[in-house]
């Protein structure tokens, strides 16, 4: 699953250490959600999402899902 993690992240001007704050993780799950190593928990997901203000889909993208459908 990919993310926008980063991008969005950037855009605030936020580091990786203050969106763990935010959150109530570490820093190295940031990290790892960002590059791809690990899929948050969809409380974890919806948590981040909201703290951009946008829907869950806007942030997490299904690859795998077809695009004709």
């Amino acid at each position: 699953m990919r993310n926008r993690l980063r991008e969005l992240r950037s855009e605030r001007g936020w580091s990786q250490a203050r969106l763990a704050e935010i959150l109530g993780v570490s820093r190295q799950s940031v990290i790892a959600i960002e590059t791809g190593r690990y899929d948050p928990s969809l409380p974890l997901a919806f948590a981040i999402a909201r703290q951009f203000g946008l829907a869950i889909e806007e942030v997490f993208l299904d690859e795998s899902a077809d695009p004709a459908r």
